[in-house]
């Protein structure tokens, strides 16, 4: 079967190759991949700055769907043609992370979706959402899944509350859709007016450009009347986290996500007088992304997609993610 690998870190050095095609045993499933999606991890991953030990040669990327080819014994789950998504952390069903289930992800300690075929155990894998095509639900395992944790399994957002959402990329956009979906009032930013344009129609009534107004956490106190959103989606990490604890009400909550905009420094004063709860999100479990697929079929939501670039095209995409022009999600078709 076709596969990329990373053999060395760079964009450059991602192989395409021909590799086995393993068959599934007791209790596991052979997955048939259509599409993949990029995520920033999955950039940083290839560069080396994740995780400058990663094993190789492995297969990057976290996110794929596709169909069921084939099924060992003893599964009871899914059957043949049956439509897909693997989980991102393979050891992780339920119950709260632990060292263990995290050394389960895709794309870093466990192979990734960047190839033809897979092989899964049944407990790994969630159903496609109806009427999703397979470029549409390779979107969802990641930055989907952490955009629903941040906001209803860590934040318990509820209709009527305030969310402040940080950038246009895969997160920050299904984090807008969901949000105004349950209801809540959302605060856009981005350094980009075409792109506020786009938040806006997903439904972002409040929209910041933060290139023009630096001080953009006074915005939103004023926006709040000086009370602070009840939620902050914090996807700049060590640059952009004064600002989010100086944006949110006290005992607001801070869903810390990403780490675009590289260094800073917190006086964790605010963080105490405040009382806010500042909460690391690591994607989710399978029950988190089944209880998601429940949510996005009952308020008929669909993914954003930038592009989808063809699979002898992987380098070219991985190009497109690092220019940060893309708004939404980009897709890889594999078949």
């Amino acid at each position: 079967m076709r596969a990329f690998e990373l053999k060395r870190f760079g964009i450059g050095n991602l192989e395409s190759s021909e590799v086995g095609i393993e068959g599934p045993e007791t209790g596991e499933v052979r997955v048939r991949f259509h599409a993949t999606s990029l995520n920033y991890r999955d950039l940083m991953m290839i560069d080396g700055i994740y995780n400058p030990r990663l094993r190789m040669p492995i297969v990057p990327l976290s996110d794929g769907a596709g169909e069921i080819v084939e099924v060992g014994e003893g599964v009871t789950r899914w059957k043949v043609g049956d439509r897909v998504m693997p989980i991102f952390m393979q050891g992780w069903i339920d119950g709260p992370i632990d060292f263990g289930k995290a050394r389960t992800a895709l794309g870093g300690d466990l192979d990734g979706c960047l190839r033809d075929f897979g092989v899964f155990s049944q407990e790994g894998l969630v159903r496609i959402p109806e009427g999703y095509s397979f470029e549409e639900a390779a979107t969802l395992p990641c930055a989907a899944v952490t955009a629903y944790n941040a906001l209803f399994e860590s934040g318990n957002a509820v209709s009527g509350e305030s969310v402040l959402v940080q950038g246009t990329g895969g997160v920050s956009v299904f984090a807008t859709q969901f949000a105004e979906a349950a209801g809540c009032h959302v605060i856009g930013t981005s350094s980009s007016d075409d792109k506020l344009s786009k938040l806006g129609e997903l439904g972002a009534a409040e929209l910041i450009n933060y290139s023009e107004y630096e001080d953009w956490d006074k915005v939103v106190l004023e926006l709040t009347e000086r009370r602070g959103v009840d939620h902050v989606i914090e996807v700049g990490g060590a640059g952009t986290m004064q600002r989010s604890v100086n944006s949110v009400r006290l005992g607001g909550h801070i869903a810390v996500i990403g780490v675009l905009s590289g260094k800073g420094s917190i006086d964790p004063t605010l963080i105490l007088m405040k009382a806010l709860r500042m909460h690391g999100i690591f994607v989710g479990s399978r029950e988190m992304f089944e209880r998601m697929v429940s949510f996005i079929e009952t308020h008929s939501i669909k993914p954003v997609i930038d592009r989808v670039f063809p699979f002898d095209q992987v380098p070219q995409a991985l190009r497109h993610m690092e220019s940060r022009k893309h708004f939404g999600k980009i897709v890889i078709k594999v078949s």
